[in-house]
């Protein structure tokens, strides 16, 4: 059968990526949280996002639940406006299939910001290996080595489930949320992530400067 399907072919831009960064002043990359539900991956980002504005970097912050009002909606959200058969087809769930989609989605999204010369920082449980590498395959195949930051909230499920600041965990241990992680579904844990952060008692403000202090230490922001 032949194939009718229109060509998709890249365009290359006059205005490069390197130009881009000349003028941010510094390097583009991912900065990818990762973490249970609850482990502080978006306070942590927001803490960084702030500290990298103080000093005039160049950022945008990609939040799980923000993301899931719009790029990666759900079906119930997307049916008021586009209709059941629209909704079925595009709307993300939580299984398996579509927080692979989810995170798929993110990762295209974050490539296209860091090739704008950008320091993406993403709070995202992505919890499955294999997601987490694909995006950082597509990241550094359309960019170079190292520019996928992978940042382990590294939170002890303990804490984050006396923390429960939505109350998710309470409902997934009742059984009305299925597929949650941690719980009810995997959490497959980074074995060799740029950055390990020990989450459990210490704040924020902490984190955050250990992270801003590794991405100094790695070239990606001057001194």
């Amino acid at each position: 059968m032949t194939d009718t399907s229109p060509k998709v072919v890249w365009h290359a831009q006059d205005v490069d990526r390197s130009s881009r960064e000349r003028l941010t002043g510094h390097s583009g990359c991912v900065v990818w949280f990762t973490g249970l539900s609850g482990s502080g991956k978006s306070t942590v980002a927001n803490a960084l996002d702030a500290l990298l504005n103080a000093r005039g970097v160049h950022t945008y912050l990609l939040d799980g639940d923000n993301i899931r009002h719009g790029l990666c909606a759900g079906p119930n959200l997307l049916e008021a406006q586009h209709g059941k058969e629209f909704a079925d087809r595009f709307g993300l769930g939580f299984g398996p299939l579509d927080r692979e989609e989810n995170i798929r989605r993110i990762g295209c999204v974050a490539q296209l910001l860091v090739s704008a010369g950008l320091i993406t920082l993403t709070a995202f449980v992505s919890p499955y290996r294999r997601d987490r590498q694909l995006v950082r395959q597509w990241v550094e195949d359309h960019g170079q080595a190292g520019d996928f930051v992978e940042v382990f909230v590294d939170t002890p499920l303990e804490v984050c489930e006396a923390r429960d600041p939505k109350g998710l965990y309470k409902l997934a241990r009742a059984g009305k949320i299925p597929n949650f992680t941690g719980i009810s579904d995997p959490y497959e844990a980074p074995e060799q992530p740029e950055i390990h952060l020990q989450a459990g008692e210490r704040n924020a403000d902490q984190l955050a400067a250990e992270v801003l202090q590794a991405l100094v230490q790695r070239g990606r922001l001057p001194a």
